[in-house]
């Protein structure tokens, strides 16, 4: 079956993890992504986090699935040259370097648009251009804090909190992603290429946009009826953290289950919506529930939200999270376990459709990592391992038309 983004050849400088992830997946749907790391050493999360001396660390090979790794050193003149031929064939070239580190390379944006007019150049930065904190580097839980996300997660009594899913690293690169497919789009209709750019703190905050509109609806009224403060805590001028209630304006908490003193996500997360009272009621053995005017309606029920999640704790005590969900679900309640990432790597419905795959590895054996969350009625993407480091140096020049000899030269001058 041909893939979608098959033709596309990007050229991937970037390291670590927003764009990476970003170009694995557009190597998942086809493209040609050739990784382009430094002799020796390659992409620092080769090393970091090893399980197995001497081998690709995890961090490194689900990142990387579907590409070709080409080692070159661009501070060479030989290497310089590779890749101006590499620009000239290419269509897109993504990069995550520090401020100003192409144009030091002497791959300013006048460059590389002289060498290929079509050539997309996608960037993942830390701030927007013209920031006041451009400059800063940013990590995963800096773009976090930057973004409002922190400021927001956690406990009221306890302080800003940080998220485990990669909201300013993985984030940042799905939405990279969006902009390069965006960009092709747009030269088919042009013929040029331009300048894509996606900052980790704006990726985050687009994440966070429900949270921005509660400020502004805190800015009007004063308080927030859908956060657990309401009506009897108080609200400064800021949005609060609101515990594991939900954001959506249905009340939500996590809940705990049969077994909960021993295993820390024997939990549910119950949410009660409107249209789901009178099911809710029923499940619980209350229905008398259903038209007490203390319960009646979602501002009747707000004064007493803990008092009716702390009966239905009663009604799960001797319920496993699963049993309770499997029970909750035929009255069309919104519900979920809390599943342990060691669940989630052996549950046969993610192995089944793709979400979870299993791949082999030149080095390491077989190892899980994600497959594609996108799912399409045409396109299975097959995941493979990841690339051992310059596996495909002497394949991708031989492509750009180097011959054996000049490739023993490109060698000798250490360029690859």
């Amino acid at each position: 079956m041909s893939k979608p983004l098959e033709g596309i050849k990007i050229i991937d400088f970037t390291h670590v993890q927003a764009g990476p992830a970003c170009t694995q997946l557009l190597a998942w749907f086809g493209a040609d992504v050739i990784k382009v790391e430094r002799p020796g050493s390659g992409d620092v999360t080769r090393t970091q986090l090893r399980d197995i001396p001497d081998a690709d660390a995890l961090y490194f090979t689900m990142l990387n699935s579907n590409k070709r790794s080409l080692t070159l050193d661009t501070k060479t003149q030989e290497g310089k040259e590779v890749l101006e031929k590499l620009v000239r064939e290419s269509d897109v070239l993504v990069e995550n370097f520090a401020p100003g580190a192409l144009d030091r390379m002497g791959f300013t944006w006048e460059r590389l648009n002289e060498l290929n007019p079509k050539l997309i150049v996608a960037s993942v930065k830390g701030f927007s251009d013209g920031h006041h904190y451009e400059d800063l580097k940013v990590y995963e839980n800096v773009a976090q804090c930057a973004g409002g996300a922190a400021s927001t997660t956690g406990f009221w009594d306890g302080p800003p909190t940080v998220s485990a899913a990669a909201l300013g690293d993985s984030n940042t690169g799905m939405h990279l992603a969006i902009g390069i497919l965006t960009a092709l789009i747009g030269r088919g209709q042009t013929g040029r290429g331009q300048k894509v750019a996606v900052s980790m703190q704006d990726s985050v905050i687009n994440l966070c946009r429900v949270k921005l509109r509660d400020q502004q609806r805190l800015d009007r009224v004063g308080y927030l009826e859908e956060y657990p403060q309401y009506p009897h805590g108080e609200f400064s001028d800021v949005v609060p953290r609101g515990g594991n209630a939900g954001g959506g304006g249905q009340p939500g908490w996590v809940l705990k289950c049969k077994g909960w003193e021993n295993d820390p996500n024997a939990y549910i997360y119950f949410t009660i919506q409107g249209h789901a009272w009178e099911p809710i009621c029923r499940a619980l053995g209350k229905p008398e529930w259903i038209s007490d005017p203390n319960y009646a309606t979602a501002q009747a029920r707000q004064p007493h939200i803990f008092d009716i999640f702390k009966t239905i704790e009663e009604w799960l005590a001797d319920k496993t999270k699963y049993e309770a969900v499997d029970i909750l679900r035929k009255f069309d309640i919104p519900c979920a376990p809390v599943l342990s990432m060691k669940e989630i790597a052996d549950d046969p419905s993610l192995r089944a459709s793709g979400t979870i795959v299993e791949v082999p590895h030149k080095e390491r054996g077989s190892y899980l990592t994600v497959g594609s969350p996108i799912k399409f009625s045409g396109l299975k993407p097959e995941i493979t391992g990841s690339p051992l480091l310059g596996e495909h140096t002497e394949e991708i020049l031989a492509e750009l038309g180097y011959s054996k000899d000049q490739i023993g030269k490109l060698h000798s001058a250490k360029a690859i």
